[in-house]
Parts: structure tokens; sequence; C-alpha cells
């Protein structure tokens, strides 16, 4: 029996129509993992992604490896240090596994290099970390006009027809901070609702950036009311951005002027991909766009008690008067189950690399959520044993606690990702 996606916006309508290219059995869909890197997550307290700021320039690269290579091959790149967890990767890897995907991986300028086969634009779009957003330069204008322009030409084709459905995925440490930058600038409300990769989103920290990042800011870059016009969104980016964000934005324009089915595999992160493509377009593409494109996130990120995706993709939709479509997938990972998973019943990890979008494909292929987590809990045995003597593993010694509507409890501990 085909069953809905948990619906966080939009019409249901208008779900029910999205839904049906991607439940198609004779299509498949094409993965994108887009890397990038920010010094934002270099900034204490900003992100969990990775221990310690120089833990974190690798985050990316070990990503990309376990997404590619799977938990039983050596990775050239060990993965980040997590207090209790294990990287959204491997929920990726199993649905990408379980489903024959293949993603191509693209690196946008990261410190450390995937040691797996990737793309890397030549400069000036794989020009290297962007600066942190507080500086108000996080990177030259010619470089997001060319990371725009390079994210088009790929919007309009693909490797397997123009309208191929796209599943686009995102791995930017410090990225959910340069995501509130970008949110704030188009004069959208974000702050407090913003999830992050901390068990906790670091709100206060997050809003002074941000604050710093836009007050040095080109006056032309911000968003001013009418009948003054709009701010240039590009400038905006340059100011407080990051790479994969043009290069997302732009890949989602011409994937909704061809008609091409895009899923927009995140979190607040891919929000605001969504908020700036919808900036960057025409009124009259606008309709469309939020027709073909859809954000499909965790449903750990959906339940945060400290964010709201939701409201968020509500206010994207009142800023611009068409509410975009968001859904959460249905996978949880409740007892018994390996610790470093069931870490994420407990907000240690939350989304990221595209979990949450290929756990909705997942969902839309007709597989069900439990035989994904069954699919997880091998692929975490494999990577990292039984778990008996891991840091998550006196977390699981005690019951899982049961979902709540409007969130988890939260202790004052990193998670890992998201």
């Amino acid at each position: 029996m085909t069953t809905q996606p948990q619906r966080l916006s939009g019409a249901p309508e208008a779900a029910e129509r999205w839904c049906r290219p991607w439940r198609d059995p004779l299509v498949s869909p094409e993965v994108l993992l887009l890397l990038a890197a920010t010094e934002t997550a270099a900034v204490a307290g900003i992100s969990a992604a990775g221990a310690t700021p120089e833990s974190r320039r690798g985050t990316a690269a070990a990503d990309a490896e376990l997404l590619l290579l799977g938990p039983d091959s050596p990775l050239p790149h060990p993965l980040p240090p997590l207090p209790a967890g294990v990287s959204p990767a491997l929920i990726s890897r199993a649905v990408c596994e379980g489903l024959g995907l293949e993603p191509l991986v693209v690196d946008l300028g990261c410190a450390i290099a995937p040691g797996v086969p990737h793309l890397r634009p030549p400069p000036p779009a794989g020009a290297g970390p962007a600066r942190c957003l507080s500086s108000g330069a996080a990177m030259p204008l010619e470089r997001v006009r060319a990371l725009l322009a390079l994210g088009q030409r790929w919007g309009q084709g693909g490797r397997h027809g123009a309208t191929t459905p796209l599943l686009l995925a995102e791995c930017v440490p410090g990225g959910t901070t340069t995501a509130q930058a970008l949110l704030c600038g188009l004069g959208i409300e974000a702050r407090g609702i913003m999830s992050g990769s901390l068990m906790q989103p670091a709100h206060h920290l997050k809003a002074d950036l941000v604050a710093r990042g836009l007050a040095a800011a080109p006056a032309a870059s911000l968003a001013r009311p009418q009948p003054q016009g709009d701010s240039d969104p590009l400038a905006l980016v340059a100011a407080v951005g990051d790479p994969m964000q043009p290069l997302a934005a732009g890949l989602l324009l011409a994937a909704a002027a061809r008609g091409r089915p895009l899923l927009l595999a995140g979190g607040s992160q891919m929000a605001a991909v969504l908020a700036l493509a919808m900036a960057l377009a025409p009124a009259s593409l606008r309709p469309r766009l939020v027709a073909r494109a859809a954000v499909g996130t965790t449903a750990w990120v959906a339940s945060e008690r400290d964010s709201d995706l939701a409201l968020l993709l509500r206010r994207i939709g009142h800023r611009w008067g068409h509410e975009p479509l968001g859904f959460a997938a249905s996978l949880r990972f409740h007892w018994p189950i390996h610790p470093a998973l069931a870490a994420y019943e407990r907000g240690y990890v939350k989304e990221g690399v595209g979990a949450g979008g290929l756990a909705l494909l997942w969902e839309l292929a007709g597989r069900s959520p439990a035989a994904l987590a069954a699919a997880c809990d091998r692929a975490c045995r494999s990577l990292l044993g039984t778990g008996r003597d891991s840091p998550a593993s006196t977390l699981a010694s005690l019951p899982p606690p049961p979902p709540e509507p409007g969130g988890h409890a939260h202790a004052d501990l990193p998670s890992g990702h998201g």
C-alpha cells in the first residue's frame, strides 16, 4: 500500500503531485552530494560536526568516503570524533546501497579533498573555504556568480536525462549558521528556530555572528522594505554565505525551469537554498519552483524542540507568496539498535549528508522504515563493532524514550552532524 510521507509544509494536493515521479519504479533518481567549507565552523561552540575545529576540516571528506566506500572498506580519512553517535552518512550509504543509487560527489573547495572519485571545479568556483561570515566578506562576488552559473548549467541536464529526478545533499560544517545569515539577510525571521549539529542549537552564538556579519556586509546585499526595492541576493551570499548555497540555488532554478523534480535533502541549510532560489527567481518561475522542489529531512529535525523547520518553511512561503513543500522521513532508531544509532533518539545526531531526503526516498520507493533501520544497524556494527565499549553504550543501556510530538529531552552535550 502506498503511504504518504509526513508533510511539514505545503498543500496536501501539491504534496501528492510532487511524490508521483519519485514513486516511479522505472526511474532512478540522481544523487548529488555538495561538499563545501566555511571558516565559520572554526568558531568555538558553533558546530559539533567534529569535536574540534581541526577535526571539522576533514568532516566533509570523511563523510563522502563513507557514503561511497561503505562501512566495510578502509576509509582514507578518519571520521571525526563524536561524544556519541555516528555520521548520518551511514544512513545515506544504506539507502544508496539498498536502492542501487550512485552518488556523485562535488568538492567546492574543502581544506581536505575526499579520497574517492569526485569533481572539483577550478577557481573561482572551487577556490577554497569561505571566510567566517562575521567578516561580512565571506567570498568574492565573482566566485558566487561562477557557482550560480555552474549550478544552472548542471541543472539543465543530467547523467540520465533532463527530466530525471535529482536529490541534492550537502555536507558543510558551520552551514546552519551561514544559512541563518542568508535567511535573515533576505528578510526572513530565522532567529531561534534554526537547527544545528549541537544537541541544543547555539542560538545566541549564531545570532551574534549573524548580526556582526550583516552589520559588516555591503548595504546593497541586505533586504530593504518596499518601495525601495529588493537586495542583491548574490551580494548577500558573498557577504555571509558559503559556496554550497549559490551552486545549489542554480541547480534548483534550472531544474524548476525544465520541470525537473528535485529533492533538497536536509533541514535548515536546504531551506536557505530554497529561499535564495526564490529571491533569484522571476515571479513567473516561483510557482513552478515550489511545485517541483521539496525539502526532505529526518524525523529528528522535524520533532526537535529547539528548532522549527516547518515554521521556517512557512515564513519563506509568506515572504514570496508561495509556500514550499517540506517532508520528514519516518525512520527512527528504536531499541534494540546499535548504541551509536540509539544516540539519534536522544538528539546527539539529527541530519546530514542527505540522510533525511534519502530516507524519504526509501519510503517513496515502497520500502519500510523498519527495514532501513535494520540495514543501518548492520552497517553500524560493521563500522564500529558491537558498540559495547563505545561512548554511547551507557545511553543505550537505558530504555529508549518514547517519541514526543514536541521533540526530545536534551542535555548540554554536543552531537555529531546536522
